[in-house]
């Protein structure tokens, strides 16, 4: 029990941590300090831990990576709108 628990609170902190990194960049609409590789590695190594940990029926880092990729995909999404906009090029459209 407590390694699971170790496990889902490691987790959670990932998260959150790689989700406000995407947070800031989506509200400042800035790509400065901010690295498409990262995101594009970050991708590729959420899919293989994914992957294996579905084949080692681990289901914290199942869910825990599922997560993951999915920040890392929004995160590229948001550089490449954040790019586009730095460029003047299609800005981001608001909801106004």
């Amino acid at each position: 029990m407590w390694t699971d628990m170790v496990g889902w609170l490691s987790a959670l902190i990932l998260i959150l941590t790689i989700s406000r990194q995407v947070y800031t960049q989506w509200r400042t609409k800035s790509i400065a300090g901010v690295s498409h590789w990262l995101f594009i590695g970050q991708v590729a190594a959420s899919t293989g831990f994914v992957i294996y940990s579905v084949m080692v029926e681990n289901w914290v880092f199942v869910v825990a990576n599922s997560c993951i990729l999915l920040t890392a995909v929004a995160g590229q999404c948001i550089y490449m709108r954040n790019k586009r906009f730095a460029a003047g090029t299609n800005p981001p459209r608001t909801l106004d």
